[in-house]
């Protein structure tokens, strides 16, 4: 191959990836002005896999607002998810999702001190999400940005309350609450209006009330985050996953339960293709809902890759937010003993795909023989 075609596809990764760098550190600067790292001591605090997820969603260098405000939603979700499960008693979580129906910073004096500051923190993120869209699109969004935290926060309620009661809901029972509570609601309605497209009002319905789009999307992300997350959680005896909600309505093993969830995964994911061929939504917006789902089985392949900030979790953080000069940003790669062909960048090229492609690349660079790969394709 050519090499000057190599060196500008190295510089061009870079270029890209020196952007990225600085939508991770928005992000990261956020987060400590925010404080909640410090004075929530007891939430995970992941803003480097937060921003994963939206790299993995959109890496286009013309995409940086919606990473750099999904990176703060997933951190709200993050933190809210460990309030619900780990920290808040019941009590403090039935009177935070009635503040967040309020609405209202003047009326919070019941709540403890940690949740205000929460409160606070997510009623000023979302004024200011609402008021960037109204500059830009002259439509107050306002309401649907509101709704979606209120709806996570019912259903992490109901959660909790099953926790505290120590109910063991049905299968059924547990997934149709589960879909909402994996998070994916909030960020694929914050996504729709962070990303550019041509904003049409009679698509709000759809957005609002999770049309099939999301929640096939949302069961993919709950589907995986339960098979990945399962023997950490159940060691910690945490919430109910849909694996033990199976065995205890069935009696099946725990190998029976989860190659059920398998199944139930291939099931749904062809569901959320055809829906994505029929879908009148932005092709964007269908494109990262589809993104999404494949990111969490990416991060909850084996483990639970969001929690755990293992070797492999930290290779892959480094792979993508690190500069290598021998990265470069191929969609696709067709390997022969003889050539690698570089064929352009992509609109869906995903980042854990480039990882895979550099990796290939540097080997070539290096002499590593390729035999064996002739007929591979990386898309």
């Amino acid at each position: 191959m050519n090499p000057s075609l190599l060196d500008f596809a190295i510089l061009d990764f870079n270029i890209l990836q020196s952007i990225h760098q600085e939508d991770l550190k928005h992000g990261s600067r956020w987060w400590k002005e925010q404080d909640l790292g410090v004075k929530l001591n007891f939430a995970r605090d992941r803003v480097v896999e937060n921003f994963l997820w939206t790299l993995e969603m959109n890496s286009q260098e013309d995409i940086g607002y919606f990473r750099r405000t999904l990176t703060k939603v997933n951190c709200w979700i993050t933190t809210l998810d460990d309030v619900y499960d780990v920290y808040g008693t019941l009590e403090e979580l039935e009177l935070f999702a009635e503040a967040l129906v309020r609405w209202d910073p003047n009326t919070n004096d019941t709540l403890p001190e940690y949740m205000q500051l929460c409160f606070l923190s997510l009623y000023n993120l979302i004024n200011d999400l609402a008021f960037d869209f109204q500059k830009m699109y002259g439509f107050y969004i306002g309401p649907y940005l509101k709704k979606v935290w209120v709806d996570l926060c019912k259903h992490y309620l109901i959660e909790a309350k099953w926790v505290h009661d120590g109910y063991k809901p049905r299968f059924e029972m547990y997934l149709e609450n589960a879909w909402r509570t994996i998070g994916m609601t909030v960020i694929l309605v914050h996504t729709y209006f962070s990303i550019p497209h041509s904003f049409k009002r009679e698509e709000l319905p759809c957005i609002q009330e999770y049309c099939d789009i999301i929640r096939l999307a949302c069961t993919i992300s709950r589907l995986s985050n339960d098979l990945g997350s399962y023997q950490r959680e159940n060691e910690n005896g945490d919430t109910l996953k849909l694996i033990q909600c199976y065995m205890n309505e069935t009696g099946a093993s725990e190998e029976d339960a989860k190659a059920h969830i398998k199944s139930m995964l291939s099931l749904t994911w062809k569901k959320l293709n055809k829906e994505a061929c029929n879908s009148s939504l932005p092709q964007i917006f269908i494109d990262m809902a589809m993104n999404l789902a494949r990111m969490t089985m990416c991060m909850y392949n084996g483990g639970d890759g969001h929690t755990i900030q293992d070797s492999h979790m930290k290779t892959r953080e480094t792979a993508l937010v690190r500069k290598w000069e021998e990265f470069s940003r191929p969609r696709t790669l067709r390997m022969s003993s003889s050539r690698i062909s570089v064929l352009g960048r992509g609109r869906n090229t995903s980042a854990s795909t480039r990882i895979f492609n550099v990796a290939l690349i540097s080997k070539e660079r290096r002499g590593v023989d390729l035999q064996g790969h002739s007929d591979a394709q990386v898309r």
